[in-house]
């Protein structure tokens, strides 16, 4: 997540506690990642936790498992942008919107990936965590490293 995405974060989790994203499929959301209130968005069994960042007590973002496997190759990087998002997403009424920017993984991030376990939402029930948590990876104003930036097409 950007630096930008971790600070709204951090001021939503104040208003509304413990939050959570699902990268969104489409439909009438696009495919933005949505934030909702811990709880609020039920995880599928099949869903796949692609981390937790690390803001508060850790923020899960999760994915639906076919959607996973077309982006599995990919790092996406939660940013934030000015515009209105979609309207089930608590930041919706800010004037900003959570956007994912995406980033190739390499071929050894590949092989370090594969080599860990996915975390489905019927493995996060038993308590299966992953072992780190997302840090910042970009200021503020600047598109983090290899993703498409600002003004990119």
């Amino acid at each position: 997540m950007t630096a930008a995405a971790a600070e709204l974060l951090e001021s939503l989790r104040e208003r509304h506690g413990p939050l959570m994203f699902h990268q969104s499929g489409g439909c009438c959301d696009g495919s933005s990642p949505m934030c909702y209130p811990s709880g609020d968005f039920l995880v599928g069994d099949r869903d796949v936790l692609l981390g937790v960042l690390d803001v508060g007590d850790g923020v899960p973002v999760w994915i639906s498992g076919p959607q996973y496997e077309v982006w599995k190759h990919t790092q996406l990087v939660i940013d934030v942008v000015p515009g209105r998002g979609g309207g089930f997403s608590l930041e919706a009424p800010e004037g900003v919107r959570f956007l994912s920017r995406g980033r190739v993984f390499t071929d050894d991030e590949k092989a370090l990936l594969q080599a860990a376990p996915v975390v489905t939402g019927t493995a996060y029930e038993r308590g299966e965590r992953p072992t780190e948590r997302g840090q910042v990876v970009a200021l503020d104003g600047a598109a983090a490293p290899g993703t498409c930036g600002p003004g990119a097409r």
